[in-house]
């Protein structure tokens, strides 16, 4: 039978899993995810050829992180019998400023990531969680950490540092940058498609709930759009992306919010969701015909053009535009608005092409090729796991 790497993507209400297959460039044997967890949860998993083969409801009390890792082995277990995990590989979203890399988990490495939670607070303690439930359950298994901000580590001093007094940015205050597996991943699809454009002056916008876009030059990360946290930069579906520090002022000193409330408004209540009033979702933006709908639509749309302009100035040029995340690869209508935005650096539209979502979408005309690659992060902590246990 298989002998395999496990993949897991732990999020705040959701823990999503792949099983590879180490041999033959890790194919995916088994996928799934356990949803909506402290609500009502529920597995669901998908063989290699996309049918459902299994989808189980739980009582949501007791019922956190743990338990789903519990399920998640147990499904695993039936699926694929006599199959071997020999590596289990996990997102891990803030990595700081030590882990440039994948690393391999001792008890020492996570009680060190633990003291990174206040730097990523709504991320870093769920991607921990079935790290201890895995090491608890199955602790021979060895598990591998892949860090969102690692990719970022090229960057330049300028490019992270604030202008903070030293005493401050020297305790960590300073720019991380995240989707860096996903960056990771996009960049590396865009040196074997096009190898001629690989090492050249590339932005990707990584658009989807979370919203992100990356300035590479040589493959490596140049500057990006988030920061300290994942909530700086553009505009999301449920976060406000940058804000003037003075705004956070006064909601506390004039509405008397406190940090968790702020924490709530800035993470939880903004963004398409805060300016709409309807909903985060862009496809039922899209299709709203409510004047806030449009304008969230718009600012989405306005600080995104207006983020590629500054990180080509950061690259000294621009070369290309990559789409990827859900709204990159599946919105037409987003891309055809971004680079229509984008007319002053050259870059134009082929319409039919964008309608299709073919991987290139450029008009013969415009004087930077446009892409749509789709990402997958996983595929990234599958190899990365498997190349750092040699297996």
């Amino acid at each position: 039978m298989a002998e395999c790497i496990a993949v897991v993507n732990a999020g705040s209400s959701s823990v999503k899993f792949g099983i590879y297959d180490i041999e033959g460039d890790e194919p995916l044997l088994l996928k799934g995810q356990v949803e909506q967890i402290g609500v009502s949860p529920m597995i669901s998993a998908e063989d290699d050829t996309g049918r459902e083969v299994a989808r189980q409801e739980f009582a949501p009390e007791g019922f956190g992180h743990r338990e789903a890792m519990k399920a998640i082995i147990a499904t695993a277990r039936n699926q694929l019998p006599g199959s071997t995990v020999r590596g289990v590989g996990h997102r891990v979203v803030h990595g700081g400023s030590e882990f440039k890399g994948p690393v391999v988990l001792t008890d020492e490495i996570i009680a060190r990531l633990k003291t990174l939670s206040p730097l990523a607070p709504l991320h870093q303690p769920h991607n921990l969680g079935p790290i201890e439930a895995i090491a608890e359950a199955v602790p021979a298994i060895p598990q591998v950490a892949c860090f969102d901000t690692a990719f970022h580590q090229t960057q330049q001093t300028l490019a992270y540092s604030f202008a903070l007094p030293r005493e401050i940015s020297d305790t960590g205050v300073r720019r991380y940058g995240f989707h860096g597996l996903s960056y990771e991943f996009v960049s590396g699809r865009l040196r074997v498609i096009a190898p001629e454009h690989a090492d050249k002056k590339i932005v990707i916008a990584h658009l989807g709930n979370g919203a992100s876009l990356c300035a590479i030059e040589n493959g490596r990360s140049v500057a990006t759009t988030m920061g300290f946290t994942a909530v700086e930069g553009l505009m999301m579906g449920t976060r406000c992306g940058s804000i003037d520090p003075g705004v956070i002022l006064y909601l506390m000193d004039e509405l008397s919010m406190d940090a968790r409330a702020v924490e709530s408004l800035i993470y939880k209540k903004s963004g398409l969701l805060g300016v709409s009033g309807i909903t985060s979702d862009m496809r039922t933006l899209r299709a709203s015909k409510e004047p806030q709908a449009r304008e969230a639509i718009d600012l989405f749309i306005y600080r995104i053009v207006r983020e590629i302009g500054s990180l080509s100035a950061a690259l000294g040029g621009l070369d290309g535009i990559v789409f990827t995340g859900g709204i990159g690869q599946r919105d037409a209508k987003t891309r055809s608005e971004v680079i229509a935005g984008c007319a002053w650096l050259g870059a134009v539209m082929d319409g039919d092409a964008n309608s299709a979502a073919e991987t290139r979408i450029e008009a013969d005309s415009s004087r930077i090729p446009i892409w749509v690659l789709p990402t997958d992060e996983e595929r990234v902590i599958a190899r990365s796991t498997a190349s750092l246990l040699s297996l």
